[in-house]
């Protein structure tokens, strides 16, 4: 996450918004998110927003600790009952062999140097603690059409508007953003000493499709819009 994150400063409010209209995407990817943090131990999330998903889950997830940039969503996160440090992803203090898990969920696309904030992530995780990196691969379906929709500036082009989602992400978030492959991504985790990755996939259904059904993750990353890499640090 890098200081542009700031410009998220006034988005705050639109993201969960967002989600809220979108229901069955946001359940579809809180399912995915859910599956890969089962037996998670004590979790540091970064990036974690308004810790929308972590509201969700944490009644069965001991969210320790969250790590955001942007001052509105850390205080929206706060009221929801969470301690956040207000830093970037590869500023911030992680500490060292304090955590189980470390989660980026939704947010390695929105850093300058993914590959720093995992460095972090290793040195502050116990032996066979592992992280999990979420996010919208740039060659999915959803990954495509958001940097069609970037380059034309708009979701209202003919080229696209019959083919995007029904309420799609807005513009002014997508424009945020510089998604990676799954590739780019796993190459990264592997660079900052994990191992043994695993891949769970979801949000499989075409944009214009993704509304009508909630859908349940499965393994795998060649077909879904949502992807979950889980890396382990060695004991």
């Amino acid at each position: 996450m890098s200081r542009h994150m700031c410009k998220f400063d006034s988005y705050a409010s639109l993201y969960d918004e967002w989600f809220v209209r979108n229901r069955v995407v946001f359940e579809t990817e809180l399912k995915l998110v859910d599956a890969v943090l089962r037996n998670a131990g004590r979790v540091l999330t970064v990036g974690c927003g308004t810790a929308l998903f972590e509201s969700m889950l944490c009644h069965k997830v001991d969210f320790v600790k969250c790590i955001e940039p942007s001052e509105p969503m850390a205080d929206i996160a706060r009221k929801r009952g969470f301690e956040v440090e207000i830093a970037t992803a590869e500023d911030a203090h992680y500490g060292s062999l304090l955590y189980d898990t470390v989660l980026f969920n939704g947010c390695p696309c929105y850093m300058t140097d993914f590959g720093e904030a995992l460095r972090h992530a290793y040195e502050s995780l116990c032996p066979g603690g592992r992280v999990v990196a979420v996010d919208v691969p740039k060659e999915s379906p959803f990954g495509c059409l958001y940097n069609l929709a970037m380059t034309l500036g708009t979701w209202q082009h003919p080229l696209i508007v019959d083919v995007a989602p029904v309420d799609p992400y807005p513009i002014e978030l997508v424009r945020q953003a510089v998604w990676r492959t799954n590739d780019e991504l796993s190459r990264e985790i592997e660079g900052a000493g994990f191992s043994e990755l695993e891949y769970m996939e979801t949000l499989t259904a075409s944009p214009c499709y993704a509304h009508l059904v909630v859908e349940e993750p499965q393994k795998g990353y060649t077909h879904g819009s949502y992807v979950a890499i889980t890396g382990y640090k060695k004991i």
